[in-house]
């Protein structure tokens, strides 16, 4: 038996939670990813796993073998990339997962520079608002603009702060009859992201430290950013977006900054990717890149 192998199998089937899922990342038959695990508990004479029709769970001898387990294939990993890292150029694919707006609007500017750079480097790009499990779906590296990062076991670097503001049509100011003002904010109606916690809230401080919390009726609520951005070009009210989604319509006159003397908390950029002893030159060099592009303000007014 070829227990380097055996281990490798043992490891995906307990990171992506069962036989079935770790055969679809494998490309490896349920059946060859059974018979390795049950090699090794044969091997080592002991069970490894708890197996029923719903679920599957480390026994505390399989507990024990996986943390050995994953030291020795990260040991494994880590010298072998060590000794072609020297004479090689990062090479294969690099599957990057980033939010949709980020995808759509920002990443553009500088994911080009960065492929020229690394010509035997190819990148699948994933885009989705929703959080995902970056092990069980293979991702090597996730791009994440947020205010909240989870406890999970993932190494987050943060790239750049990104500055929060409010924003309308002009065309939507010139229908009001009186002027826009922090205390009037709660007679507008807000183009609401739901993803949000509490979405129709807005927490404002201003030039002299004052704090406001006002909840705005919701015109338009949807779940994807670049709907909202649509609508708020349209005129159909106020909101409140991530600078860089709307960095190009402000510069244009599309939308306005409204009440830019009150501000919101700002959110992050964050390069999000598994914990490991040695990281691959690919999200290496990825991670450096992006660490020196918003080394520079990019979204600033």
């Amino acid at each position: 038996m070829d227990t380097l192998s055996a281990m490798q199998a043992f490891r995906r089937v307990v990171d992506s939670g069962g036989f079935s899922a770790a055969a679809q990342l494998t490309g490896q038959s349920h059946t060859v990813l059974s018979r390795q695990v049950k090699n090794l508990e044969r091997q080592f004479g002991t069970q490894l796993l708890h197996r029923t029709t719903r679920r599957l769970q480390l026994t505390e001898a399989g507990g024990l073998f996986y943390r050995h387990c994953a030291h020795i294939l990260e040991q494994m990993d880590s010298m072998a990339l060590q000794l072609s890292e020297h004479h090689e150029q990062p090479s294969g694919t690099l599957r990057l997962n980033v939010g949709t707006a980020f995808g759509e609007l920002e990443l553009g500017r500088w994911l080009a520079g960065f492929v020229e750079l690394y010509p035997h480097l190819n990148i699948e790009l994933t885009c989705t608002d929703q959080l995902v499990d970056l092990l069980a779906e293979g991702v090597d590296l996730c791009l994440r603009v947020t205010d909240y990062l989870p406890d999970s076991s993932l190494v987050a670097r943060r790239l750049s702060l990104s500055e929060v503001i409010l924003v309308a049509a002009p065309a939507y100011l010139k229908r009001q009859v009186s002027a826009l003002t922090p205390e009037t904010l709660s007679q507008h109606p807000l183009l609401v992201y739901s993803r949000l916690t509490q979405p129709n809230l807005l927490q404002l401080t201003g030039p002299d430290a004052q704090q406001l919390e006002i909840n705005m009726p919701a015109r338009l609520s949807a779940n994807s950013p670049m709907a909202l951005r649509a609508a708020a070009i349209a005129g159909l009210g106020i909101a409140s977006f991530d600078r860089f989604i709307v960095h190009d319509a402000l510069a244009d006159g599309r939308l306005t900054h409204v009440l830019p003397q009150w501000t919101q908390r700002p959110r992050s950029l964050y390069a999000l990717y598994p914990q490991s002893r040695y990281v691959t030159p690919k999200v290496r060099v990825f991670l450096d890149y992006a660490q020196q592009y918003y080394a520079v303000p990019r979204w600033v007014s």
